[in-house]
């Protein structure tokens, strides 16, 4: 019979990439770690890690046992939380993880008729994708509301999570309020060649460069959309921005339309492999109302500008 506390063990080693790292993180030795780790492999019958001097790494049999482990956490989380309910009295809790945008834009619109409630409690927390999808498998989260470029189809490490796609978030031209480019309703990709950027970080900003199909001239770099903005507003550069990040437009800038548009992909992701309340249900559909009326941006002021 495959041990659970070692399970927990294994999933902790896959999270840190070695042994010392889950340690630390189980207040144990690097010595116990591996000892539990060997207890694990002679009961299921072959080696589940494979040692190097830059860590561990899972095999096919260690993948197999930490989706169980994440499996087995987040009912156990869930559990706690129903049983919580039930001595509460509570209708439920709702915990959300979110990327900043979607928790500015369509997110809130959703949330209000719930959390009127009296007999509702809700969570959120703000992260980018990665970590959001970390405390779905762990069970600390009820929803995860993520993005991801390229194609519809989610990427293949979400393969153990259901997704539910919400909305297709076109990317927009940013630019200086007196740009010369503003004279046109629409602006190819081309046409930044020769700009200075205010670009964004990591898989962001991959996308951006990958749909330009050139390396742009960056002037700055930020992780926060609105900041991108300011640096626009500014003068330092021009910015490509997904439409769901433009809850508020400054007076500074002028937005376009741009070809060949890149789009985000957005989506809620929850657990395939237990249950999900009645809750979480109720939020899906009311974050597919909010996104097929258009409601996908929760503020915006600023000048009227042509799309």
């Amino acid at each position: 019979m495959i041990d659970v506390h070692r399970l927990g063990v294994l999933r902790e080693v896959s999270k840190h990439g070695s042994l010392a790292g889950a340690a630390r993180t189980l207040h144990l030795t690097p010595s116990a770690v591996s000892q539990h780790v060997a207890a694990l492999e002679r009961s299921v019958g072959t080696t589940v890690i494979e040692r190097s001097t830059r860590g561990v790494r899972l095999t096919a049999a260690g993948q197999l046992l930490v989706e169980t482990a994440d499996t087995v956490a987040g009912e156990l989380s869930e559990t706690e939380r129903r049983l919580s309910q039930l001595i509460d009295g509570h209708a439920g809790r709702l915990a959300i993880a979110t990327f900043s945008s979607a928790g500015q834009g369509f997110l809130p619109p959703a949330l209000l008729p719930m959390a009127a409630r009296q007999d509702v409690d809700i969570r959120a927390i703000e992260a980018e994708p990665a970590p959001t999808v970390e405390l779905l498998r762990s069970g600390e989260a009820d929803v995860a509301l993520v993005y991801h470029f390229r194609t519809k189809t989610p990427p293949r490490k979400w393969r153990d999570l259901r997704y539910v796609p919400l909305v297709e978030d076109h990317v927009r031209a940013v630019l200086p309020a007196h740009h010369p480019l503003t004279e046109r309703d629409e602006i190819r990709l081309a046409d930044l060649t020769d700009e200075w950027w205010v670009h964004g970080w990591g898989e962001c900003g991959e996308a951006m460069e990958q749909a330009a199909g050139y390396e742009p001239k960056v002037a700055c770099r930020g992780s926060d959309y609105f900041f991108i903005q300011t640096m626009v507003a500014a003068g330092i550069g021009v910015a490509l921005i997904p439409d769901v990040a433009l809850g508020i437009v400054l007076d500074q800038v002028e937005i376009r339309a741009v070809r060949p548009a890149p789009v985000r992909y957005i989506g809620a992701l929850l657990p395939a492999g237990r249950r999900t309340s009645p809750l979480t249900e109720e939020l899906i559909e009311r974050l597919q109302g909010a996104t097929a009326d258009g409601t996908t941006r929760a503020v915006r002021t600023g000048r009227t500008t042509r799309r």
